[in-house]
């Protein structure tokens, strides 16, 4: 019987996290329609990865994203009380993001682009506007050095340089869950949907890929992830074209077992916070 208050404590902050989580909390995402044509006949590519991987790929996906929100669910709580307390809005972000599903036709797999919706705990003012975000990113992968320097000044740490980390639009909680990652947290449901999978290339924004070289269209032979190679191995000290080529690497390389030495480095990379703003 000494079991019962417990178990009802757990359901009830699952029940307060699923109310939390609905419409009235939640940012509503900007519809954003990729123009270039290059964007959108990124894909079909032929899959190259057998059954047998996708499937325990996808069991691992679900089992673990099932256990994680679970056990973590008096952590999210807390957050979006925190979220909440702190500035006023949603205390979910929602916003449109490219990924690829696995599609057969005439008998063959192939990569499928498609938008979907990914959830964030809301680090930025909710008027928050996209502009900045934008010019960064353009200057980021046209290689506009003048440009990053100007909006990232002179005192900017050797594994931050290619992060946005002067963001007037960043909350005092939004900056503590950017700098450990917790903002990322909701998208294990993203995971649980199968939109997204634990290991992988991080999903961009619409507006990302219309700038993307037929070589950064690479990244998007994969599922995107929750982690990745680039999260444990260099984050925000390179720059676009080296966390492509180590989107790419893993694509080349893709396997179970990477998946797995891949998820058990993200902890260590994320206490030591490198990379993170």
């Amino acid at each position: 019987m000494s079991r019962l208050p417990s178990l009802a404590i757990v359901k009830g902050v699952i029940t307060a996290i699923a109310l939390l989580m609905v419409s009235p909390l939640i940012v509503e995402p900007k519809t954003l329609v990729m123009s270039k044509p290059q964007a959108r006949s990124a894909a079909p590519r032929t899959v190259r990865l057998s059954q047998s991987y996708l499937i325990l790929k996808r069991l691992f996906d679900m089992t673990v994203a099932a256990v994680l929100l679970f056990v973590l669910s008096p952590l999210m709580l807390a957050i979006i009380i925190a979220i909440r307390l702190d500035s006023s809005g949603g205390a979910i972000f929602a916003q449109e993001r490219v990924g690829t599903r696995v599609r057969v036709k005439n008998g063959q797999r192939h990569w499928y682009i498609y938008p979907f919706v990914v959830y964030k705990f809301r680090t930025m003012r909710q008027d928050a506007d996209s502009e900045l975000h934008r010019a960064f990113v353009k200057a980021l992968i046209e290689k506009d050095t003048s440009t990053i320097q100007q909006m990232q000044g002179d005192e900017v740490p050797e594994d931050t340089r290619y992060k946005l980390t002067r963001d007037p639009r960043v909350t005092r909680v939004g900056h503590w869950l950017r700098k450990t990652s917790l903002d990322e947290l909701p998208q294990l449901w993203n995971v649980l949907k199968g939109d997204m999978s634990l290991v992988g290339p991080r999903p961009p924004l619409p507006y990302e890929v219309e700038l993307y070289s037929p070589e950064h269209l690479r990244r998007l032979e994969a599922q995107p992830g929750l982690t990745g190679l680039w999260q444990v191995s260099a984050r925000s000290a390179v720059d676009f074209d080296g966390m492509v080529a180590l989107d790419v690497q893993y694509i080349e390389h893709q396997s179970f077992w990477e998946d797995l030495r891949i998820f058990f480095k993200t902890p260590l990379a994320v206490l030591k916070g490198r990379g993170a703003v």
